[in-house]
């Protein structure tokens, strides 16, 4: 790992913010440092946990234990159902209802600040994970909401600045699920036939040490590992019997993008995404996954014979230029093909075998339609003259989004938005910022070559698929086109090359800094951040 001197960090980011604070209304730094030291004793919470951020040697590889970075989580009230822990090296599920306030103190006793985001839930600012509220070895924060999403699998995660990639990378994550009213009316799998899948690509050491090296084009591309993770472990076999499952899956990983299907061509059936269940199932050849995407899979296992298997893949694909322009090298998606001894996007990997391991008859039937989900439209849009932009570009090298690269609570004209708004946000990749020749204002020249498809997160309220519209069709995005989900609720969404997305985001209820950002960590940790400023 690189080496980071984080007593000096500190002091620059306290300059940094002092400066900043000076200039901005509203914001003041003695509140970033200070606020939510303690609980709120008019906020009255069902559920308390203690979760800590540390040090940890654990198993994953055979031979010698891993050192990591772990979420250790207690439950200090509430259901014993709402904390479950997995093994290895990830932090626990967090499993809580609709309208259940909770309560988390978060302890650090990692060798360098943290802050923990809660990706996916909509809650205030100051509980969102921003990293102004970096909390430092030692301290502790409390994170106190209400849960006010449907049901649905959120995740939770690092969002230290310039540390999110590799917070991330050794083990801090952690799955979040929500259940609500709505759904306990539906004959959804439930107990051992709800599965969660967490999807990791790493790389390890001769020593069984997590490797993580990256030179300036791997920075750009973002990190590939060689050794393929589901809930941190490798090999992953999950034994099933012949019935219907529903699988939680989600992309934890830093930079891959994932074509889930199944290894015998069997369609694909999603019952939800990032932002809960869907208005009804729908079946796809394979799915695409980008990194922080989550995807609620309908899996009936009925029918096979116990003794077989089904193994879940990351299938073939191409759509992308190599960040530098090729050179011989591999053209996947995800650029540079495989370097290093990592697994390249072009070629087909094994995720997880399922094996059938007994019979049962009892089995509930996947539902017709799921949860009433009206759409957004132009018509609920506050401002239809207005269009929000988010402009992906790169300068010098270092990616951007609208021009500009991260600045602790910096933002412009543009990302002001006014509470209690619905807001229509064009997603683009802009040429002119990376230095290339523009053709009718997309695509083409240097811009084309530069560019790489890229994981766009949305921190607030989750928002709804206007529009997907490819500019520059060809170089293999037919190979990805038919994977990806236009109905439900979104946190994230995958921006191809030469890809336009519109979408529509609610602004309700909260006021401050919403982070926007590229979810290839890479990207992020190199400056790919934004805050919206929500008043």
């Amino acid at each position: 790992m690189t080496h980071i001197d984080y007593k000096r960090r500190q002091f620059l980011q306290y300059a940094a913010l002092g400066t900043i604070t000076a200039t901005l209304p509203g914001f003041a730094l003695a509140e970033s440092r200070k606020i939510n030291v303690t609980p709120d004793t008019a906020f009255k919470a069902d559920v308390e946990i203690a979760l800590t951020a540390q040090t940890a040697d654990v198993p994953i590889l055979p031979g010698a234990y891993t050192h990591v970075f772990k979420y250790y989580g207690k439950l200090l009230k509430g259901p014993q159902t709402a904390l479950r822990e997995l093994p290895g090296y990830l932090g626990p599920i967090l499993n809580f209802e609709q309208g259940q306030k909770v309560r988390i103190y978060f302890y650090n006793q990692l060798p360098e600040p943290c802050v923990t985001h809660w990706h996916g839930m909509h809650v205030p600012q100051k509980m969102d994970g921003h990293p102004m509220y970096a909390v430092y070895r030692g301290e502790q924060y409390v994170y106190e909401f209400e849960v006010k999403n449907p049901a649905g699998t959120n995740w939770y995660h690092a969002h230290t600045h310039e540390l999110t990639a590799t917070q991330v990378y050794q083990g801090l994550a952690g799955l979040i699920t929500i259940t609500d009213a709505a759904e306990k009316k539906l004959d959804l799998p439930s107990g051992e036939y709800d599965i969660p899948l967490v999807i990791q690509d790493r790389s390890f050491t001769n020593g069984n040490q997590l490797r993580y090296m990256l030179n300036r084009h791997q920075r750009i591309r973002g990190f590939l590992g060689d050794t393929m993770l589901v809930n941190g472990q490798e090999n992953s076999t999950i034994p099933v019997k012949t019935r219907a499952y529903r699988l939680r899956v989600l992309n934890g990983s830093n930079s891959r993008i994932y074509k889930l299907g199944w290894e015998d061509g069997t369609p694909m059936t999603a019952i939800g995404t990032d932002g809960g269940l869907l208005g009804k199932p729908e079946t796809l050849p394979y799915i695409m996954l980008a990194p922080a995407e989550r995807v609620e899979l309908w899996v009936d296992f009925s029918g096979r014979k116990v003794g077989s298997d089904l193994t879940l893949q990351s299938l073939t694909y191409q759509g992308s230029s190599s960040p530098m322009g090729g050179g011989g090298m591999r053209h996947g998606m995800g650029g540079m093909g495989m370097m290093g001894g990592e697994l390249a996007q072009d070629k087909a990997i094994s995720i997880a075998r399922f094996y059938i391991t007994g019979q049962i008859s009892d089995s509930p039937k996947l539902p017709v339609e799921l949860i009433p989900m009206r759409r957004l439209t132009g018509q609920d849009i506050s401002n239809p003259g207005k269009t929000v932009p988010i402009a992906i570009g790169m300068r010098h090298m270092t990616w951007q989004l609208n021009g500009r690269a991260f600045e602790m609570q910096d933002y412009t004209e543009l990302e002001k938005i006014p509470v209690n708004t619905v807001q229509r946000i064009r997603i683009f990749h802009d040429d002119r910022a990376m230095g290339g020749r523009m053709r009718g204002g997309r695509g083409g020249g240097m811009g084309m070559m530069m560019s790489l498809p890229h994981p766009i997160h949305l921190h607030g309220q989750q928002f709804q698929i206007l529009s997907r519209t490819q500019n520059n069709p060809g170089g293999g995005y037919d190979t990805v086109k038919d994977g990806f989900i236009h109905s439900g609720w979104k946190d994230t969404v995958l921006v191809m090359p030469g890809e336009e997305i519109e979408i529509i985001k609610p602004f309700k209820d909260y006021t401050g800094l919403f982070l926007y950002h590229c979810h290839n960590l890479e990207h992020e940790d190199m400056g790919m951040m934004r805050n919206f400023y929500v008043n």
